[in-house]
C-alpha cells in the first residue's frame, strides 16, 4: 500500500502540515497555526481597542477550553505585544456537585501554569443558594434560567470587587452564532442588537469584551491540544435541558448545509439594524441589590424572590404575574421582607 502524500504546510513550506484549519482551509503546521491563531486574537484585540495600558482585567474563567486558551492567550500576547495589562482569573462555583469542582481542581493545576492571581466567587455567599438545591426547587426545566442570570451578576460583582477594569470571557464564534440564532427565534429585539458585540457594556455596567469572538469552536480545541493545555471537557449536568442546546443543533445542521454559517450569522449580527421606532428599555439600577437593571427589581432578585417565597416558576414567567402573587404574599405577611441577595459585605473571594 503506498504511503500517505506528504503534505507541505502552506505557512512557512518547510514544515509538515498537522492540519487543514476549519476556518480557512489552509493546510498548516502546528507552529505556524498556533502563530496565525495567536496574530488573529491580536488583530481582534487591537481592531476594537479593546484595553488600554494599566487596566485590571479578570478573566471569567471556568476550567474549560474556551476560558483555559483565552487566559492562556491573554497572557502570552500581553507579554509580547506590551499591552500593559494586570491579568487576573475570576471564577464562579454555582454549586454543582461532580461537575464544577472537578472544572475548579482544573483551573487551579491551569493557574499554577499561568502564574496569575485566581479569585472564586460562589451563589451560596453571593445569594444564599446553591445551583443543586435551586435545582431540586425548580426541577428539570428553566435550571439554565436561573444559572445564566446569576452567573453574570456574579461575575460583575466578583469583578468590581478586585477592582477589575473590565471582564474578559472565552465566548467563541460558535457562540455568538448560537446566540444570535437563539434572540432571533425568541423575538428579542433587545439583546439581538448587541449580542454580536464583541465589547459589551457601558450605562454603568462594567464592560465585557470577546478577544476570541473570531475563533471557531474547532480551533480553540485543536490549539488547546498543540499547546498541551490542561482543560475540563464534562459538560454540565443541567446543559441538555438549556434551550441553547436547540440552537446548537440548527448551528450545525446549517454548518452541514453551508460551511460559512458560524462567520455567516456572526456578521449579521454585527450588521443588524434595529428601527428606529423599536422601544428600547430604560436602564436604572435595583432598588435592592444596586444592580443594573430595567426594572424595579434586577431579574436576579426577581427570581431569588420566587425561590425564596416558593414561587420559583412564577419568577421565570411574565413580570405581571409574579407582581400579583408577590402583594398578595406580602399583604398576608403584612409587609415586605429585603435582603434576598447576601450583603455584598459578606462577599468572600478565594485566593489560590
Amino acid at each position: 500500500m503506498a504511503a500517505a502524500a506528504r503534505v507541505s504546510c502552506q505557512g512557512c513550506g518547510s514544515g509538515r502540515a498537522a492540519l487543514r484549519r476549519p476556518k480557512t482551509g489552509q493546510a498548516l503546521c502546528r507552529g505556524c497555526f498556533a502563530a496565525a491563531f495567536e496574530a488573529e486574537a491580536h488583530g481582534a484585540i487591537v481592531a476594537a481597542r479593546l484595553f488600554r495600558a494599566g487596566e485590571t482585567v479578570a478573566v471569567g474563567a471556568s476550567g474549560g477550553k474556551d476560558s483555559t486558551v483565552l487566559a492562556h492567550v491573554l497572557r502570552l500576547l500581553n507579554e509580547r505585544h506590551g499591552y500593559g495589562l494586570r491579568l487576573l482569573l475570576l471564577a464562579v462555583d454555582e454549586g454543582i456537585a461532580g461537575y464544577r469542582d472537578d472544572s475548579l481542581a482544573a483551573l487551579r493545576r491551569h493557574r499554577a501554569r499561568l502564574g496569575l492571581p485566581l479569585h472564586v466567587v460562589s451563589y451560596r455567599e453571593l445569594y444564599g443558594w446553591s445551583m443543586d438545591r435551586i435545582a431540586r426547587h425548580v426541577g428539570p426545566r428553566n435550571n439554565c434560567t436561573f444559572c445564566g442570570v446569576f452567573r453574570r451578576q456574579a461575575l460583575d460583582r466578583g469583578a468590581a470587587l478586585l477592582g477589575a477594569d473590565k471582564i474578559a470571557t472565552g465566548h467563541n464564534a460558535d457562540d455568538v452564532a448560537e446566540t444570535v440564532l437563539m434572540n432571533f427565534l425568541r423575538g428579542d429585539v433587545g439583546r439581538l442588537q448587541r449580542c454580536a458585540g464583541i465589547l459589551t457594556g457601558g450605562e454603568g455596567a462594567l464592560p465585557r469584551c470577546k478577544p476570541l469572538k473570531h475563533a471557531y469552536e474547532k480551533e480553540i480545541v485543536l490549539y488547546a491540544y498543540f499547546q498541551g493545555l490542561d482543560y475540563f471537557s464534562t459538560e454540565c449536568v443541567y446543559a441538555p435541558n438549556a434551550y441553547r442546546g436547540h440552537a446548537r443543533t440548527l448551528l450545525k445542521d446549517l454548518e452541514a448545509v453551508r460551511p460559512s454559517a458560524v462567520a455567516d450569522l456572526v456578521h449579521s449580527g454585527e450588521r443588524l439594524a434595529v428601527r428606529q421606532d423599536v422601544r428600547m428599555p430604560t436602564q436604572g439600577t435595583c432598588r435592592r441589590c444596586g444592580y443594573l437593571s430595567s426594572q424595579p427589581l434586577c431579574k436576579a432578585c426577581v427570581l431569588l424572590e420566587g425561590l425564596n417565597r416558593g414561587l420559583p416558576q412564577l419568577a421565570i414567567g411574565k413580570p405581571g404575574r409574579l407582581q400579583k402573587a408577590l402583594t398578595d404574599a406580602r399583604k398576608s405577611e403584612g409587609g415586605f421582607q429585603e435582603g434576598s441577595q447576601q450583603d455584598s459585605k459578606a462577599t468572600r473571594t478565594i485566593d489560590f
